[in-house]
């Protein structure tokens, strides 16, 4: 258990919070530890646990479903919270937490690792790939917008998911020690296989905000395609994240992840995220941006 003067000196990490609400109802949402949004939650409930008047008395607003939803509730109506890591803050220690919130920048995180196939997997995949051009389709999204998304996509290639899979289920447990994510159980792991080529893009989005796709917890991509390099840009920028005035929101800061071939790329699917349009001249399906991408499910 951590105290408030113990948290400051910690390493920011995020911090898995569900909120327990009188008449029953529970959320959970993600927050920075250092965000003062959790210090808020947490020291409203040491000042009734002390029988003190709460220093944040109000109208909590926390977005959830990555933004898509707020969860509006009044402070006497938080009951309860667990936190995973637990964090504690002393009951003596309960101090004056103001209502204007300042934003906060929450970086986002990404690994990406080389060389995840063989060279011999690797020559494979490509080859197998070139002689299924007929069987991609024009890819969409939820919202049928046209001008979101520009991709085609290989929705079955059995031969090659289920090595990228076996492959993929063998680092989960060093991913979430990286992540700081406790091990959870695994319901599923999509994939599908993707296809940029000149003046394709995706805009930005997240992976997991609607009600079927929220069990996502972690997106990859593993890109690969022939050498020498035969276009140019693609690049995935992941954005960051930050609190204000208790909303979660897009922070205009973002890292960028260069498609290197054979690597593949972990991060958050609450992320929001692009894919930057690829400049092909030869316009040849051959010379495309490929990927391998999906979502660990929990």
């Amino acid at each position: 258990m951590y105290t408030e003067s113990e948290l400051e000196k910690l390493e920011s990490k995020e911090v898995q919070v569900k909120l327990l609400l009188a008449g029953g109802h529970e959320y959970t949402v993600y927050l920075n530890s250092h965000t003062p949004l959790l210090h808020s939650l947490l020291t409203s409930i040491a000042a009734r646990a002390c029988k003190q008047e709460p220093n944040y008395h109000g109208l909590f607003q926390i977005p959830i479903n990555q933004g898509k939803s707020i969860l509006s509730f009044p402070s006497e109506n938080l009951v309860g919270i667990i936190t995973e890591p637990p964090m504690l803050i002393q009951q003596t220690e309960v101090t004056e937490v103001s209502q204007d919130i300042k934003a906060e920048i929450l970086p986002s995180e990404y690994i990406q690792i080389d060389n995840f196939l063989t060279p011999e997997e690797h020559k494979k995949l490509i080859k197998y790939v070139l002689k299924r051009k007929s069987q991609f389709l024009t890819t969409n999204t939820s919202t049928n917008d046209a001008n979101y998304r520009r991709s085609m996509a290989l929705y079955s290639f059995p031969e090659f998911s289920e090595l990228i899979l076996k492959k993929i289920r063998e680092r989960i447990p060093e991913i979430l020690n990286k992540f700081g994510i406790s091990p959870f159980t695994i319901s599923q792991i999509e994939s599908q296989l993707t296809s940029h080529n000149d003046g394709n893009y995706y805009k930005v989005h997240n992976d997991n905000g609607s009600p079927e796709t929220a069990s996502r917890e972690l997106t990859y991509v593993y890109y690969f395609y022939q050498e020498p390099k035969p276009f140019t840009g693609g690049e995935l920028l992941i954005y960051d994240s930050k609190i204000e005035n208790n909303f979660y929101v897009q922070a205009k800061s973002y890292k960028t992840v260069e498609p290197r071939n054979n690597s593949i790329v972990f991060f958050l699917s609450r992320y929001m995220h692009e894919v930057l349009p690829v400049s092909c001249p030869s316009k040849n399906f051959a010379d495309s941006r490929f990927t391998i991408n999906g979502w660990v499910r929990r």
